[in-house]
C-alpha cells in the first residue's frame, strides 16, 4: 500500500514544506542552514521544511541529513 506525502509551497514566503507522516511534532535545525526537520518527541523524521528555495541554483540539489535518533 501507497503511502501519502504533503508537500506545501508558499510562493510569498518562499517556504517549501514536506510532510510524511501527520502526526504532532516539532522543528529543529539540521547542519544545512535552509533545512529543517520535523521530529515527534521519540526523534522519528516527520517531514522537513526548506527556507528560501528559490536562492537556490536550477540543476543543483540541495542536500541534508535528516538524523534519526534510536
Amino acid at each position: 500500500m501507497a503511502e501519502k506525502v504533503k508537500v506545501w509551497y508558499d510562493v510569498e514566503g518562499d517556504y517549501l514544506e514536506v510532510q510524511f507522516h501527520d502526526a504532532p511534532g516539532y522543528m529543529r535545525e539540521t547542519a544545512h542552514d535552509a533545512v529543517m526537520e520535523r521530529v515527534d518527541e521519540e526523534g522519528h523524521v516527520l517531514g522537513f521544511s526548506i527556507l528560501g528555495v528559490s536562492r537556490f541554483r536550477k540543476g543543483s540539489p540541495i542536500e541534508a541529513e535528516l538524523a534519526v535518533e534510536r
